[in-house]
């Protein structure tokens, strides 16, 4: 978490020498609690996170947002916001309040899309009417699928990256302590969360994942790269265990019937993985929405 805290530090520290000394509110240190869990030197964000841990950092980022949403609503916040409401930071935060909403809806989108197709391909399994032919046929559908949600998920990616390479506005020198307290915790939370959506976009691509740059989470996480070889494995997720499962199938159409069983298990596996994720994800938008409104609310009146 030093990279978070050095930047509060910095600008608090700053702000100290020009005005009367100040302790930040309440909620403020909820906040930074919250971010600390998020951005502990323990975390792993890698392709190789165990749906738990990253179902795990979704209640937590959700928990984070709720505290940030109770500061939104402080009087001192509000009052904050209106007068500096023709700032640049004031609309960089706006801004990023709907790329976060974007995001979060293309992560969705994709999960969504990636979960019918895999029900798809278990009903097909459990009839067999067709035997191994039809279910043939239906793993190469899947397979198609899963390059169209990558597609997206590399789109999404791609526009993660202006916002690793994003530099805010600076705070004005004279601006009270905290102002300056208020504004870097909300810069803070937005890039925490950006990366906590590349690594969830980054788990989902499954075995393409070593494809992906890792920008956001090497410059906020100073967190290790991925190897450049495959996850083989205990060490792949649920997502590459169904895509190596679906492409040795593809390539050896005499699987045995074994094979078939345990590419539905994995599918199983798979569709729990998703579900809590969903749910996870679901619950956060709702949240962001909540915060952006409340901020449109403040700075229309």
């Amino acid at each position: 978490m030093e990279k978070f805290s050095s930047f509060n530090t910095k600008n608090h520290n700053h702000a100290r020498s020009n005005s009367l000394p100040s302790k930040p509110h309440p909620i403020i240190l909820q906040c930074n609690e919250h971010l600390a869990r998020l951005g502990g030197a323990n975390n792993n964000y890698d392709s190789t996170s165990s749906s738990l841990l990253l179902s795990h950092k979704l209640n937590n980022l959700q928990d984070l947002h709720v505290c940030i949403e109770k500061l939104v609503q402080l009087p001192l916040t509000q009052e904050t916001l209106v007068k500096q409401s023709q700032e640049k930071w004031v609309d960089e935060l706006l801004e990023g309040s709907l790329s976060l909403l974007d995001t979060c809806t293309a992560t969705k989108d994709a999960l969504l899309h990636t979960k019918e197709c895999a029900r798809e391909l278990q009903s097909i399994i459990r009839r067999r009417r067709g035997g191994e032919v039809e279910v043939a046929i239906e793993v190469k559908k899947f397979l198609t699928s899963r390059k169209v949600v990558r597609k997206a998920i590399f789109k999404a990616l791609e526009n993660l990256k202006g916002n690793a390479n994003k530099s805010y506005a600076s705070i004005n020198n004279n601006k009270d302590y905290q102002t300056v307290a208020t504004v870097s915790l909300l810069k803070e939370v937005e890039m925490i969360t950006f990366s906590i959506f590349e690594t969830l976009l980054n788990f989902m691509c499954g075995t393409q994942s070593k494809r992906i740059s890792w920008s956001l989470v090497s410059k906020l996480m100073n967190s290790k790269r991925v190897s450049n070889s495959s996850s083989q494995g205990e060490d792949e997720n649920e997502f590459a265990k169904v895509d190596n499962a679906l492409e040795f199938f593809a390539l050896n159409l005499g699987s045995k019937l074994n094979d078939i069983d345990n590419l539905q298990n994995k599918l199983v596996n798979l569709g729990s993985c998703i579900q809590d994720l969903e749910e996870g994800l679901e619950s956060l938008f709702r949240r962001l929405i909540k915060i952006r409104v409340a901020l449109l609310n403040i700075l229309n009146h």
